[in-house]
């Protein structure tokens, strides 16, 4: 299972707290930070980039992009793993919170807010400003330990009423229509003319192509 970074001892931490000579203490937290859709691995990149440009690297100390492994079946019928992200939309930030380097991830390009509690407006239909809310020591266990544990279910790009061919089995070169998908089984039913009467049959996923 992929965990960014690969080691990940620091997610079961409490929060931390360090005070150097002449500086004031700071406390470092996990915030979860919305972001523009697709542009989780831009934001982690522009993010760490931009705190070390602007002399806050030891403010904001690491931006994780939770994932976990799964696998696909490509239109051969050939298994693929892939890893996918567990909370699209949006990234961690390991941060301690002062104005700051809040105005640093919130100005970070195609970042759209932290995760917290909003404060309604006195008037208008815009939003609030949000208060980001730090996660909690168990929010991150849980987020972490079933990245660790949990495997996505099989994919398959099918679905019910798409045509399909067998290519292998008993009903190699029959045609039929998809009436329901089994990922977790990596098999679908399908409906197949049979001497000229619709028949369900089961199959693999790899016994069959969909047709384009």
């Amino acid at each position: 299972m992929s965990l960014e970074p690969e080691h990940h001892e620091v997610y079961d931490r409490a929060p931390e707290s360090s005070e150097a000579e002449g500086q004031s203490p700071r406390t470092l937290r996990w915030y979860a930070v919305q972001v523009a859709s697709g542009c989780e691995n831009k934001v982690k990149s522009t993010l760490m980039q931009r705190a070390a440009a602007l002399d806050v690297a030891d403010q904001i100390v690491e931006v994780v992009i939770p994932k976990r492994l799964g696998f696909k079946l490509d239109r051969a019928g050939k298994r693929q793993e892939q890893e996918e992200k567990v909370f699209p939309g949006y990234v961690l930030v390991r941060m301690d919170m002062n104005d700051d380097s809040w105005m640093v991830v919130k100005s970070t390009p195609n970042v759209i807010n932290f995760v917290g509690t909003e404060e309604k407006r006195a008037y208008g239909r815009g939003r609030g400003h949000v208060t980001p809310r730090p996660l909690s020591h168990g929010e991150i266990q849980r987020i972490f330990s079933s990245v660790e544990v949990e495997e996505v279910p099989l994919k398959i790009d099918m679905a019910a009423g798409d045509r399909i061919e067998v290519l292998s089995g008993p009903f190699q070169g029959f045609y039929g229509e998809v009436v329901e998908v089994s990922p977790e089984r990596g098999k679908l039913k399908a409906l197949i003319s049979i001497f000229g009467r619709d028949t369900p049959v089961e199959l693999e996923f790899g016994q069959v192509r969909k047709e384009v």
